[in-house]
């Protein structure tokens, strides 16, 4: 039987289990209010919110899709099983099919107000970016912003997309906006220093670096910055470490060091600014019965990038051992599977 008192009741002293770090706590709240109330969809979410936070997502999946059976129109639950669905499980397409089914405004669902309707445009935005249509993802951003009006975190993730796009003037601009939105927003701090990075201002790049780092060192670590001499001694170390049978392929091809891809670079091979290195040529399985590639054939380094993946020189000298194999993976015809199989993944 249906207890209502009971009910909210232990979800109040879930609530409060949950914001005092007591989750096994909060937990066993949510369990007593769900013996008073066994359909109750905010205990089924409040479950899977601290499960996903346990870092026991398909649990946390689970409770959320209780959550919205037992009461479709629950937003906060069809909100979080979307983001879980982009950030944790890689269900790029299912996230987008949820997020227009929101946006459609069918009635079993709920209603939307302008600042949820811009959510559900971020999230859409979030799951395209990460299937790669950049253009489509900064579309739903800016659609975000139009909605909801000024939310930092729509405005750091726009300028996420334009650095990726290459765009690093637009990307400045809507990161100043977004840290000025909001002082403290680490993610918005982070790109903005890759940005100014790329528009050769390193001043005031190591600043915003050093801004984020101090706010999350977790997600946001200095750079392991080294010499030049030391890094592509590196990399002459990353050759003779190859395999023999490998390296008799690999002696005519170059490989060149440079800080980061150029901007025609990004243009024309659709690659990522932060990509840690590159192989332009044709692949040895090819070059046999095709006819003579346009370009010469090498492998390109990117120092910084490779510099801003490793916490220390040891993490960084293992790093370009793996950047150095992958690409001559490349170069030999090599599948990912193959790679790993010969050692150079």
């Amino acid at each position: 039987m249906k207890n209502n008192d009971r009910y909210w009741d232990c979800l109040d002293q879930a609530m409060e289990a949950s914001h005092g770090g007591r989750t096994e706590e909060a937990l066993a709240w949510l369990d007593e209010a769900l013996r008073a109330h066994p359909e109750g969809a905010e205990a089924h979410n409040g479950r899977g919110e601290i499960l996903w936070d346990e870092g026991r997502v398909d649990e946390a999946l689970h409770e959320f899709e209780r959550s919205l059976s037992a009461d479709p129109k629950f937003l906060t639950a069809h909100l979080n099983r979307a983001e879980l669905l982009v950030e944790d499980l890689g269900e790029f397409e299912q996230a987008v099919q949820l997020c227009d089914e929101l946006l459609g405004g069918h009635p079993e669902l709920p209603r939307l107000d302008r600042s949820t309707e811009g959510e559900v445009y971020y999230l859409k935005a979030k799951a395209v970016f990460y299937m790669d249509d950049l253009e489509g993802s900064l579309f739903l951003t800016r659609r975000a912003v139009k909605t909801a009006g000024e939310i930092p975190i729509y405005r750091a993730f726009e300028g996420q997309i334009l650095f990726e796009l290459g765009r690093y003037e637009d990307a400045k601009r809507a990161l100043d906006t977004a840290v000025a939105l909001d002082p403290e927003a680490g993610h918005a701090l982070y790109h903005l220093a890759l940005v100014l990075e790329r528009l050769a201002d390193p001043e005031a790049s190591s600043l915003a670096f050093d801004r984020a780092n101090a706010l999350d060192p977790d997600h946001y670590p200095l750079p392991t910055e080294v010499e030049e001499t030391f890094f592509r001694q590196a990399v002459t170390e990353a050759i003779i470490n190859l395999p023999r049978s490998i390296r008799e392929y690999v002696d005519d091809v170059p490989i060149l060091v440079e800080d980061f891809p150029s901007r025609e670079l990004l243009a024309q091979e659709s690659i990522s600014p932060q990509i840690l290195g590159l192989y332009i040529g044709m692949p040895r399985t090819e070059a046999e019965i095709t006819a003579q590639p346009l370009e010469p054939t090498r492998v390109i380094l990117f120092k910084r990038n490779l510099e801003k993946v490793c916490r220390d020189r040891s993490e960084l000298l293992d790093q370009i051992q793996i950047t150095v194999r992958h690409e001559i993976g490349h170069h030999l015809g090599l599948s990912e599977e193959d790679m790993e199989r010969l050692g150079l993944a």
